[in-house]
């Protein structure tokens, strides 16, 4: 993330405007020779893999050298002056700083945050399983608010704290609770974060839709959907395609191991048969439910 200094309105710039234009030769030649690769073999996002005796292609090695030039080309279209990043990009972010200083730009600034990581260490992010995707269109708000729902509790506090406007006396209160209670705490971050992203109405709509779904036991039709042409119930829709197709396993491979552990239901039904197919049978009002384990669920609706 990039901060000019104001001349210019809001814009998303692409690389690709100039880094698909750069000439490698004269790239070498006039960009290259800035970069130590002493250097470079002693930034930590390196020397971690080369000590864990990890493959690093030549790709990965220039991509310090194209985010560093992105920078500097960044500044002199646009006058960004300040870098915002993750610390694990650190290295790669100073290394732009450098090369502007070398290129004769004006003092260009690093800033980055810790990274944000759940109460196992994991990291948080799109390179992550997983990722929690802010567009709507590639995470529902109802996934959106079940993620935060399912947080682990030891991050339920810190989450209060970095993801909500809540006041902290009232984090301090949801954070004391215990057992049961805390899952109080966990929709309330639900709640709140997924309002903050898409809304009080989609949240309250979100929270009212997994109360139906696991406290009544009822469809609750706001739940996410596909829909399935009707000649296919007519022909027998194969469950482990359907299961892959709803995307709540990635394989029918997947699909048949959640089988074996008892992971995969149909109408809340288990399915025990690699080979089930889901016709005009399992049509409930014509919708059919398929859940991947307790929390995650997906309609079939007929069409």
């Amino acid at each position: 993330m990039g901060f000019g200094d104001g001349k210019t309105d809001a814009v998303m710039p692409d690389n690709a405007e100039w880094l698909t234009k750069l000439n490698y030769v004269d790239f070498l030649r006039d960009v290259g020779r800035h970069f130590s690769v002493n250097r470079m073999l002693a930034m930590d996002s390196v020397k971690l893999r080369l000590e864990r005796d990890q493959e690093l292609s030549f790709l990965e090695f220039n991509y310090m050298c194209l985010q560093a030039y992105d920078f500097v080309e960044l500044h002199k279209r646009y006058g960004c002056t300040l870098q915002m990043g993750g610390s694990d990009q650190w290295g790669n972010i100073v290394t732009g700083t450098d090369l502007g200083r070398r290129l004769g730009t004006p003092q260009l600034y690093a800033l980055t945050s810790p990274l944000i990581t759940t109460a196992s260490g994991a990291k948080m992010g799109k390179t992550a399983a997983g990722a929690v995707w802010l567009d709507a269109a590639m995470l529902s708000p109802y996934d959106y608010w079940q993620f935060w729902r399912n947080a682990d509790d030891g991050d339920v506090e810190r989450f209060l704290k970095l993801f909500t406007t809540l006041p902290l006396d009232e984090i301090a209160r949801l954070a004391a609770l215990q057992g049961a209670e805390i899952n109080e705490a966990k929709k309330t971050l639900a709640t709140e974060t997924t309002a903050l992203l898409h809304g009080r109405a989609a949240a309250e709509a979100a929270a009212e839709t997994a109360r139906k779904t696991f406290e009544e036991g009822a469809l609750a039709e706001s739940l996410p959907s596909i829909k399935v042409a009707s000649a296919e119930f007519d022909e027998g829709l194969g469950a482990l395609s359907a299961f892959v197709r709803a995307g709540l396993v990635a394989s029918t491979g997947e699909a048949r191991r959640q089988i074996r552990g008892g992971g995969l239901r149909i109408n809340e039904e288990p399915l025990s048969d690699e080979k089930a197919t889901i016709g005009r049978a399992e049509l409930r009002d014509g919708v059919v439910k398929l859940s991947l384990g307790r929390k995650k669920h997906v309609l079939l609706k007929a069409v």
